[in-house]
């Protein structure tokens, strides 16, 4: 297995390939009834899916076997997902065992990784509304010593397009070394900026950790709180995530999904490792499959934003960056792909994929642990949600899934 580097993976969109409504109605073995329902026309035991109502049992055991595949094809230890249309939940379930004879469960907890950067430009936009900050600030107002601080603003950090480099490098992050190593925000910037920027400022798009590392100490200073006390009172709180924790240690609230890895040779727990390397101090989080969707469905309206913040955070920008496209691309802290808004985060035998789907109100939320034999690429997840997507939404699938 090769060295683990988190991050979410991109398919470009030339891999798509979408069903016809009539392929997909064949799929789930079912008559099409005439007409085209919209959302809400469905009565209680079915939903709409390609203008047609579909029966919930039939849909749902189309996800069904879509996972347990899943779980053989890719040996994979659990899943749990959840997924809903609008207020029909169609399918919550949890498959495989956290532990050897401890069956996985719905209730149980997992690190949700980059779910917490869609929450941090929400953060980031709530205080631009607050007029605490603006998305357009250079990063010199707080960091006047950083390499380029007056040419990197705010939505270069949160959109990683401030060419610095990643931390995130076997060279310089001994993670192998110590997996329970606790990292300071001080340590990680130092990390990163000690290699040279990978461009200017602007003019690409490089995925790095350091960024939001950095945008974490820039929105503690400019607002006088930490981290986790500005995600409590502009997410959590209003969203009722009472299972959604930002944690200073590698601790894990009970139940707990146990992750499993062979990133260093040899296949082993590795539940406790500590995640203080991977995000902002306060944004390394842990949290459950109901509340992950929670959060799919209000990242994808932008319910916890003004409808012009929530334009910014979703937004195509007017030139996107190399590999990115219109429809695909790196938005404030999610992937925006075909309509949907997702996140899809890894760490040390943990992966998830958070999903939703505006147009159709379709909310997928998947997490999953690793087998021995589990492969790097493509990440079982971005698998997991692709197919859901083709079952769902056949005319914009995700364009995630596809090594």
């Amino acid at each position: 297995m090769r060295p683990y580097i988190p991050m979410w993976r991109l398919v470009q969109p030339a891999w798509l390939h979408a069903l016809s409504s009539l392929a997909l109605a064949a799929g789930l073995g079912l008559a099409l009834s005439t007409g085209m329902a919209q959302a809400g026309d469905c009565g209680a035991d079915s939903v709409s899916i390609a203008g047609d109502c579909v029966g919930l049992d039939a849909v749902s055991g189309k996800i069904r076997t879509i996972v347990t595949d899943a779980m053989e094809r890719d040996d994979l230890t659990a899943v749990i997902v959840n997924i809903r249309i609008g207020d029909n939940e169609i399918l919550r379930e949890a498959y495989g065992d956290s532990m050897v004879g401890v069956p996985a469960t719905a209730d149980m907890h997992f690190r949700n990784g980059a779910v917490a950067i869609a929450y941090m430009s929400t953060v980031l936009l709530r205080l631009q509304e607050q007029g605490v900050l603006k998305l357009d600030d250079t990063l010199a107002n707080w960091f006047p010593d950083y390499p380029k601080a007056e040419d990197i603003t705010l939505e270069m950090l949160i959109a990683s397009t401030s060419g610095y480099a990643d931390f995130v490098n076997l060279d310089i992050l001994p993670l192998y070394e110590d997996p329970f190593r606790q990292y300071t925000p001080d340590e990680l910037i130092d990390m990163g900026l000690s290699q040279p920027m990978v461009c200017d400022p602007g003019s690409c798009f490089a995925y790095a950790h350091t960024n939001y590392v950095i945008l974490g100490e820039v929105m503690r200073r400019a607002a006088g709180k930490p981290v986790e006390d500005l995600i409590e009172e502009f997410v959590l709180a209003p969203l009722g995530l009472e299972n959604t924790r930002s944690e200073s240690t590698a601790v894990i609230q009970r139940p707990v999904l146990h992750a499993f890895t062979a990133e260093r040779g040899f296949f082993e727990d590795s539940t406790y490792w500590n995640p203080s390397w991977t995000l902002a101090r306060g944004a390394v989080m842990t949290t459950d499959i109901d509340d992950l969707a929670v959060s799919a469905a209000a990242i994808g309206e932008g319910t916890l934003l003004s409808a012009e913040s929530h334009a910014l955070q979703v937004g195509a920008p007017a030139d996107p960056l190399p590999p990115f496209t219109d429809t695909t691309f790196y938005a404030m802290g999610a992937l925006i792909t075909n309509g949907w808004v997702a996140q899809t985060p890894s760490f040390a035998g943990y992966a998830a994929a958070m999903a939703y789907l505006p147009s159709r109100e379709i909310t997928v939320a998947i997490a999953s642990t690793n087998g021995r034999d589990t492969p790097d690429s493509p990440r079982p997840t971005d698998t997991i949600l692709r197919a859901v997507g083709e079952v769902l939404a056949s005319d914009q699938v995700p364009a995630v899934g596809r090594g």
